[in-house]
């Protein structure tokens, strides 16, 4: 069956339409709805529409704050924490930079440690809102309430795929890196496991810790496997050391995580870092370097003519140019 295909515009109505009809106050559905959209036009299609039934049922159990401000726990002008109170995690977090936005010029750095946020979606999509100001942006995220990853030589899940993104300027459009200390993801494993597939790669460890593709031992087999670290069982230690880092600035800097037994699904901790390079050697210098290396590597000789090679950040601004121009697909289901 082929996907009817919509305007981001209308996506955009449909979805704030929906979570406004669950009591979320309209400015904040609005914008969930505009980065959930922004996050599926850049390509990453597990954190679109198909997010809305998740944040509906959590609605619907009062998991979510739907109205209302974040509290500022401490505020020492170019370091803040937020207690996010559980509400609407892209808002939050598109108020948080646009925070961190207003003071960078004052500072030069701002850093904002967030404590109790609900999900907040793509960091590439949330990076984006910096960059595009011509910011350099940092972005550590780790959920103090689940268990998906196992530390490195053991086989007991004890923490999150603790997502990680950095943006900076370009050009035409940002370089916008975004990864996790794991090989694949928690959205990804799922939507693997719904289609009856497995992955090309043994990006899993059972519950005995041996590697597997089968999507089904994280969350469908009783006990329950993980995702393997970024670098696997040869180097999984180098995932391991990025999943302490962000557990220390996410957890740590917050004063809020694991050690207080969280139970709530959601976002969690978010670490977050302002950068203006006016403060440094200047923007121009800053662009001077970064656009000359990022032209550099653009140039190199693929190993695949067809496949050159592309900066994090390429895919993405080409995808959402196309779904501007023709809009995205949906199937009737959706």
């Amino acid at each position: 069956m082929q996907a009817a295909r919509y305007s981001l515009d209308d996506l955009v109505v449909f979805g704030r339409d929906l979570l406004a009809a669950a009591g979320m106050e309209l400015s904040k559905a609005q914008r969930v709805a505009e980065l959930l959209m922004l996050s599926d036009a850049m390509g990453r299609r597990t954190h679109d529409l198909a997010l809305i039934p998740l944040y509906l049922s959590d609605i619907a159990k009062g998991g979510m704050t739907l109205s209302g401000d974040f509290e500022i726990v401490s505020d020492r002008g170019a370091a803040l924490v937020i207690d996010a109170r559980r509400l609407p995690g892209l808002w939050l977090m598109d108020s948080a930079i646009q925070l961190a936005t207003d003071r960078v010029g004052r500072y030069g750095v701002v850093s904002v440690a967030i404590r109790r946020s609900h999900h907040i979606g793509c960091l590439a999509a949330l990076a984006k809102q910096a960059a595009d100001r011509g910011l350099v942006i940092t972005i550590a995220n780790s959920e103090p309430s689940a268990r998906r990853v196992a530390p490195y030589g053991g086989k007991e899940a004890l923490f999150t795929p603790n997502p990680f993104a950095f943006g900076y300027p370009g050009p035409d459009h940002p370089v916008l890196v975004d990864i996790c200390a794991s090989i694949t993801t928690v959205s990804m494993t799922r939507t693997k496991y719904a289609a009856g597939e497995r992955f090309a790669h043994p990006w899993l460890l059972d519950a005995d810790g041996r590697p597997t593709n089968d999507p089904a031992v994280l969350e469908h087999t009783e006990p329950r496997g993980s995702l393997q670290l970024l670098g696997g069982q040869e180097y999984g230690h180098k995932g391991f050391g990025l999943a302490l880092m962000i557990e220390a600035l996410s957890q740590g800097l917050s004063g809020y995580g694991r050690a207080d037994k969280p139970v709530a699904w959601g976002g969690g901790n978010i670490f977050l870092q302002v950068l203006d390079p006016a403060f440094f050697s200047g923007r121009d210098e800053f662009e001077r370097q970064t656009d000359f290396f990022g032209d550099a590597c653009r140039a190199s000789l693929p190993v695949d003519p067809a496949r050159p090679v592309r900066l994090p950040g390429d895919e993405a601004a080409r995808l959402q140019a196309q779904a501007e121009r023709d809009g995205l697909g949906y199937m009737e289901a959706t």
